[in-house]
């Protein structure tokens, strides 16, 4: 486990862009962490560390975005998900399964149907306006 503190947006992409680089194909990330606590920034940084040429957005009304690149990007909003057979329709595991980075936000839905998938796990939390304090298990920074 790792833990570390952002002062601002910009320092909270960085690390997302940082843990990019660390992830093959078909790896899963999941969010925890409040409404605002900066999971789409997170994953804004993913996305540029994964070349990914699609602009970012919060995927809650879509429930899931997806970011073309040479190391695509699916990220998903869990928190309207409420049933495995929703999570199946929204195509989650076949995203997995065609090599894709998968982001899920609101990933403690699902956590014990997640943690088959072995994910690494980013807690974020607001210590300030602009600050955070993210935690990271799962993979080596």
């Amino acid at each position: 486990m790792a833990i570390f503190d952002t002062a601002s947006r910009a320092e909270t992409v960085a690390l997302g862009k940082r843990l990019a680089a660390k992830l093959p194909g078909g790896s899963l990330v999941c969010f925890t962490g409040g409404l605002g606590a900066g999971k789409t920034a997170f994953t804004e940084g993913l996305a540029q560390g994964l070349g990914c040429i699609d602009p970012v957005s919060s995927p809650t009304f879509a429930i899931v975005n997806y970011y073309r690149g040479p190391r695509p990007l699916a990220h998903f909003d869990l928190y309207r998900i409420s049933t495995q057979e929703d999570l199946n329709a929204a195509g989650f595991y076949d995203y997995l399964d065609q090599g894709a980075v998968v982001a899920a936000e609101w990933s403690e839905n699902f956590a014990d149907l997640l943690a088959l998938e072995r994910p690494i796990t980013v807690d974020i939390q607001r210590t300030g306006p602009d600050s955070r304090r993210i935690t990271i298990e799962g993979v080596e920074l």
